[in-house]
């Protein structure tokens, strides 16, 4: 079946680089399979969970928060704003964001934004989703 170059990058690092037999991507429109031999993709991410299965078969999960996806010429390079390996991710620290975000959303305060408590919160559930997969 063959093999794609996975890419995961972010401002700061590389997150994962290497051979996959394929990805799963969480798109914005719903989740999308590359397979070796894709045609040429261009979407955005949401925060989410991608999948990948290493060349040795393997599966692998890593946390991302928001970019986008590009896949051309057997190579699939997700940009994105953070993203961590599953195995990677401190389950204390990404609870602690939950309680807080949690917190925050209950407290009701009129200099509370929110829809930003809201996002914190949906990437603290989407990390401790993610963390359980390792």
């Amino acid at each position: 079946m063959g093999t794609l170059q996975l890419e995961v990058v972010t401002p700061d690092k590389t997150v994962v680089s290497g051979e996959v037999e394929m990805a799963v991507c969480p798109g914005i429109e719903g989740e999308f399979g590359v397979l070796p031999k894709h045609v040429s993709l261009l979407s955005a991410l949401k925060t989410g969970g991608l999948r990948y299965k290493t060349a040795g078969g393997k599966e692998e999960y890593v946390f991302i928060s928001g970019g986008f996806a590009d896949v051309n010429n057997d190579v699939l390079t997700v940009l994105a704003e953070s993203a961590e390996l599953a195995q990677d991710i401190d389950t204390a620290r990404a609870m602690a964001a939950k309680e807080r975000a949690e917190k925050r959303i209950t407290d009701h305060a009129e200099q509370t934004d929110v829809t930003r408590a809201e996002a914190a919160l949906h990437r603290a559930l989407i990390r401790l989703q993610v963390a359980q997969l390792r």
